[in-house]
This record gives C-alpha cells, structure tokens and sequence, in this order.
C-alpha cells in the first residue's frame, strides 16, 4: 500500500469510516469536476448519434402492435418464475441447471462466487435473462430498416452491457471481497483514479502510460528515417541478414493509429520478423494532422503515402520494382493505390498483401452504426467547428464502443472499482496513443467507402483525376482475414478475392482485428487456415479450408518470397542517394494527440 494511504499517526491503513470520508470529499471534487465540463459545452454537435430518433421509431412501431409487447412482457415475467425456481432447488440443496449462461468469450463473470454463490448465481440469471429479452424483443420489431435496427440493436446492446451487476460494487463479488479486505481503500483509491482520469482528459487509463516508451521499449528496431514530407516519414530498417531479397518490402500502416503496432516489442514485432526473413523493410510513419493539414485528401494520402514511398525507396536502394503489405485503412488505401496504378501503367508494385482489409464494404459490421448520412453529417460538422480535424478521442471512443465489455467497463471495474492500477500491455499502449484525421479525407472514406461502398464500383471513385477499378489490378495479392474481427469482418474481407483481376489467395488468421495480425510463430498462439480452391460463399471456403497451428506469418512468407526476387547483398540505411535523416522510430510518430 501507498504512503499517501497510511494513517499519518500510526502507519496503519485507514479504517472503514476514514476511507469513506475520504470518498465523501473526494466525491465533492468529482461532481464540481463534471458541472465545470459540462458549462463548458460539451461537443456541442447535440444528438450526433441520431439514437433517439431511431428508438423513438423503434417505440412507435413496437406499440402500434401491443399483444406482441405483452407477450414478450409474459415471457419475461415466466423467466423470472423458473429462475425463481431454480433458485430455490439450490437454497434447499439440489442440483438445478442453469437457465442461462454467459456467451462464450464474456470473461465477466469468470469469478467462482457467481456460481458458487446462489445469491450471486440469481443476480446473474436474472440480469443475463434480461438483457437477452432486451435485445430480442427490439430486435423483434417489424418495419425498421436496416439502419435503424442496427442502431437500435447495438445501443440495447451498449445500455445492458453498462448494467451489468459486474460493474456495481454491491453486486460484484470479487469487489465486495476487496472493499471488505482492504476497508474500503479500494473504492478510495478509485476514486482518486477516477479523478486523475478526468482530471487529465484522456478517458480511462487502459494500461500504465509510464510503462512504454516509443522508441525506448516498444518501436525498437533499428533503422534511420531516410524520407520525410508533410505526410509521412520513411524509415528504412536495418538488416539483420547478410543477404536480402532484391525487391524491398513496403509496409502502410492505417493513420487512424500509429505505425508501431508493426513494430512493438522484438518478440511480437512484424518488423522484426521480416527483417529477420531477408527483406528490407520499409515502413511509413505518418503524421498526426493538426489543423495545418485539415485539407488533405484521400488522393493526397496516395500521392504523398505509398507513391512517394516508393520514389524515395527506389533512390535509396537503386530497386524501382517492391512488394507490399498494409492494414485496415493502409490495406484500403494500398488496393486504391495498385488500382490507381494499374489505370496509369505504374507497375512498381509486384505483389501486396492486404492484412485486415475492406475494400468491399457492404457488410462493415458494427461500424456500420456510425456511418449513416446524418451521422457522417454531424460528424463533418464537429470536424469543422473544431479547425477540419477529427480528435484522436473521438475515434478511439468509437473503436473503443464496439468491445465495450472488454475495452471499457473491464478498465471501470480494475481501475475505479478494485482500485487498482492498469497493467502494463504493449498493445493497449498503441491503442490509447491516438491520431488526429483531416476532415477532408475522413469525410471522403466516409462516404465514398462506407456509405456508399463505390470503390468495389468501376470507376466508381476518382482519385487524382483518374478514376479507378479495382479489377484491373492484376499483380498477385494476399488477402488475410480475422476470424474474430469486428472491425474488418472476415467474410468482408473474404470479397476481395472477386474483385481483382489476378491471383488472389486468402488466409483466415485466428482472433481478432489486431491479435490475429500481431501473432508472431514462435508462440504458436492462434492458428490460421487455407484454402486454395475458391468459393463464393466464405464459409463453404471455410467448411473445406485446413487448419494450421501458429501464426500465418510463414505462410505469407513462403507466399511473398516467390515474388521478392533472388537475394542480394543486404543494403544498409542511409547509404545510398537518400541519407538519413533520424534514427527510427522518427519524429512524426512521436506527436500526441491532443
């Protein structure tokens, strides 16, 4: 325990009614804290969600039929009889299974007391009966479309999450056991977090901020920024072979987070990885945009991204001709790119892999919730009345929605609740140290991508004065998907392969957005499945592919290696026409968002 928690007389920790004077005055400082936030105005954009109207819609039609209302509301209250029951078979010493149990994955209720416990065991039933009903009965509505039903079915979804008894201290086993150990220290301490948090305006701690260091702990491989424009920096990393493939490899990460979540600590650093494979490594940092940069395109992204990149990659090493591999928004831009390229007879780029990646985006999964016109209306506006720029906040807060479970209110319980502070993770380091986006081009991939899905359309985005056709890309392409992806779905992914024009071949990681990337082999953590023959229908693909233990790093090696070229001497940074500029990991991935 902390000095500043010790009785200044004695030594000894503060007893319960200390601790909770302490909260008491503490508490004085939270509300002053949030009215003095609140007078300042807030977002000031009102309603960008539009979640009102859609459940005021959802309300009107639900009551224009109210036998389907009461009905639900008989099935609710028979539930709650045979829960009742069940419990009683457990007070008097049966053997009664449960109604219900927590989905797989729902690492809330791990603790022993919530079956152990029958208190606990009905405290739980009853909430998960609950929120099951919730959602079933709005999901149940006729008449909706598709948007407002999504939208409706995924703030049920965030309302039963926020109630769940995991998050009360009263209801919380696991909580009650520390606030009686600790004599209510925890629930101070907490507090204390709570303030610190808000205090700093960041949102909620998710790992230890003093833990990491860009640079220091994490971005580590060696290498020199041998580019730099108002977009990106260029870093070319060091080898650690004597010999390396004659094509380099480039990598384009997403600038809606930084690039190291490539490049974290050496055991799970792609990087790293590559680099130890025989490949010179080339990665673009980009720039976290301020208000300067408010007027950057989409097109400007390519033009100052990827095809300045390769400009500088082939004055560096003498090489005009590269493969490449990108994420998530990288991977968006990089197909537009070899798409752009293909129209104007570029062909620098060999081979690509997409990691992550929608290009088609008729089904974007729950991000789809924030995408609507009136949505993406609000959202230009907030960008315009704060100098043409998205917040970093703002997108980590929707990224952040989607696991709320796992991603917000797991942190509410640890930090505030426990009174404990985060642990220290590499990853969720990357995900709180959040970029700025250009209104212009967010607004752009907003509405050309998401809402209205024309880059799967010939010619269906112009990009430079060129328009563009993903068909006519024809070099071959390694398309990766996530089975458990909530970002990027996997059976979205899975589209690209119908439409490009050349050799595709698709791989299906283990995990999710970021972990079925980052998946080093040597721990042979999650594994990954191929499939050589193609289907229309991803899970056919699925039904007939073969599981692989381990990572599917060494199958995209395997698989860009026949594309990279014979080996060469290997080539180091900064000695050939460009010269270094800065050691990695550069300057512009040092910027924090404000």
């Amino acid at each position: 325990m902390s000095e500043q928690n010790k009785n200044e007389a004695g030594g000894e920790a503060p007893d319960l009614a200390a601790n909770m004077a302490r909260i008491a005055a503490r508490s004085q400082d939270l509300v002053r804290a949030f009215m003095s936030r609140q007078s300042e105005g807030g977002i000031g954009v009102g309603n960008p969600m539009n979640v009102s109207d859609a459940f005021l819609d959802m309300t009107a039609k639900m009551m224009a039929d109210p036998a389907k209302l009461v009905e639900a509301q008989i099935d609710l209250w028979r539930s709650y009889t045979e829960l009742w029951q069940h419990t009683a078979r457990r007070m008097a010493g049966q053997d009664s299974e449960p109604l219900v149990t927590p989905e797989p994955g729902d690492r809330r209720f791990k603790d022993p007391a919530w079956e152990e416990n029958v208190v606990f065991d009905f405290i739980k039933q009853s909430y998960l009966l609950t929120a099951r009903w919730m959602r079933t009965t709005v999901n149940d509505v006729e008449g909706l479309d598709e948007a407002t039903a999504r939208k409706v079915d995924f703030y049920t979804r965030q309302f039963a999450d926020a109630l769940a008894p995991t998050n009360f201290a009263l209801t919380n086993p696991e909580v009650l056991r520390e606030t009686i150990a600790s004599k209510g220290e925890n629930l101070a301490k907490g507090l204390e977090n709570l303030l610190e948090d808000l205090e700093a305006g960041q949102g909620i701690k998710m790992t230890d901020p003093d833990a990491f260091q860009v640079g220091g702990n994490i971005a580590v491989s060696p290498g020199q920024v041998i580019f730099r424009n108002d977009m990106m920096e260029l870093i070319q990393y060091a080898p650690t072979t004597e010999e390396v493939r004659k094509r380099p490899l480039l990598m384009i990460p997403p600038w809606i987070n930084k690039y190291y979540i490539l490049d974290l600590k050496p055991k799970n650093s792609l990087v790293k990885w590559a680099t130890d494979q025989g490949h010179t490594v080339f990665m673009i940092s980009w720039v976290n945009p301020d208000e300067r940069l408010a007027d950057k395109s989409f097109a400007d992204y390519m033009m100052e991204g990827p095809l300045a990149a390769l400009d500088a990659i082939e004055k560096a090493t003498g090489e005009r001709e590269v493969t490449a591999m990108a994420l998530c928004l990288g991977g968006t831009l990089l197909a537009a790119t070899l798409a752009y390229m293909a129209a104007t007879g570029d062909e620098r780029i060999k081979a690509a892999c997409l990691m992550a990646t929608l290009v088609d985006f008729s089904e974007p999964g729950e991000l789809a919730v924030f995408t609507d016109a009136e949505q993406i209306e609000a959202l230009e506006q907030r960008m315009a009345e704060s100098g043409g720029i998205l917040d970093g906040a703002t997108m980590a807060s929707t990224f952040n929605m989607l696991r709320a479970n796992d991603l917000i209110w797991s942190f509410v319980v640890n930090n505030y609740l426990m009174g404990r502070d985060p642990f220290p993770f590499d990853l969720l380091y990357w995900n709180a140290d959040s970029t700025r986006m250009p209104g212009k081009m967010h607004g752009f991939y907003l509405r050309n991508m998401y809402r209205d899905n024309l880059l799967r359309e010939p010619g269906g985005i112009e990009l430079a004065g060129v328009k563009i056709d993903l068909s006519k890309i024809t070099i071959p392409i390694y398309v990766m998907g996530a089975r458990e992806d909530h970002i990027a779905p996997w059976r979205s992914t899975y589209a690209a392969r119908a439409l490009f024009g050349g050799p595709v071949r698709f791989v299906l990681a283990g995990s999710g957005h970021i972990a079925g990337v980052v998946n080093p082999p040597e721990p042979g953590k999650y594994p990954h499945w191929t499939n050589s023959r193609a289907a229309k229908d991803p899970e056919v693909w699925l039904s007939k592919a073969e599981r692989h233990e381990g990572s599917w790093w060494p199958d995209w090696c395997k698989w860009n290696a026949r594309h990279a070229g014979l080996l060469v001497p290997a080539r180091v940074p900064g000695a050939g026409a460009l010269p270094a500029l800065a050691p990695a990991p550069g300057t512009y991935v040092l910027e924090k968002a404000r």
